[in-house]
């Protein structure tokens, strides 16, 4: 991250309150932190400590109670629906811990997805599918239905389809969340070479192994956060992928 890099993402004193009308729960209780471009962070917390509120005022997936959200530069809250819906589709990529893809659907048409929302020409829109899907490594199965990929290839899948629009900002929410220890790695891999090439990456996560993998941890409790952290010893997938692989090869021996 360069010195010159400017706040992507700045929150501040931001509440979010939920009102059953029987009792009030402030999930998030005057946060304030920003996220500079291209930083690869991890927001951590225990069940319910806020960090999936967070997520989704981040994603524009839900509106804080009070407080100020910039995007950009741009103030959230004065954003039209039509706005924050451009802002999901091209500004920001979304990574869910259950992969969210459509069952009878190949590799490549859930890839292409998203740009049948932004309205993409069907040419481009198949060409940019097959690129963002050999970027994360499955060019030999764009075709494949999810049933017959593995978990691992799956949650690629998903991440190939928030490439497609080029966002700036990735959200991925417990994206190793069902996935074995090998799998894991080759997920943060893809996450890390992406933050190498200038995207933003924001993780929600309760592993402090997967934390680990990120450069900054922003530790989250009771709606607030208590630990605003940089990452002395950053964990490098590839290198944990290979001696994983190495281990699992000797066992077999």
């Amino acid at each position: 991250m360069s010195s010159d890099s400017k706040a992507v993402i700045e929150i501040k004193n931001l509440f979010k309150i939920y009102d059953t009308g029987k009792i009030k729960v402030n999930a998030l209780n005057g946060v304030n932190f920003s996220i500079m471009e291209s930083e690869l962070v991890a927001i951590m917390g225990p069940s319910g400590s806020g960090k999936t509120t967070m997520m989704n005022v981040l994603g524009c997936l839900d509106k804080p109670t009070s407080g100020n959200y910039f995007l950009d530069g741009a103030d959230v809250a004065q954003m039209t629906e039509n706005e924050l819906a451009a802002v999901r589709n091209k500004k920001i990529g979304f990574v869910f811990q259950t992969f969210n893809l459509l069952a009878r659907t190949s590799a490549l048409k859930n890839v292409e997805l998203p740009m049948i929302y932004a309205k993409v020409p069907v040419a481009e829109r198949e060409e940019r599918a097959r690129k963002a899907l050999e970027a994360v490594g499955l060019g030999e199965r764009i075709y494949h239905m999810p049933n017959e990929l593995s978990g691992g290839q799956q949650q690629r899948v998903a991440i190939a389809r928030s490439l497609v629009n080029d966002p700036a900002i990735i959200l991925a929410d417990e994206p190793t969340g069902n996935l074995d220890s090998k799998a894991s790695e080759e997920i943060l891999s893809i996450f890390q070479d992406l933050n190498q090439k200038g995207i933003t990456i924001v993780i929600v996560t309760h592993e402090p192994d997967v934390a680990q993998h990120c450069k900054r941890n922003v530790v989250f409790k009771d709606g607030k956060i208590v630990a605003d952290r940089k990452v002395a010893n950053i964990l490098n997938a590839r290198k944990v992928l290979a001696e994983l692989i190495a281990v699992s090869q000797a066992s077999h021996n």
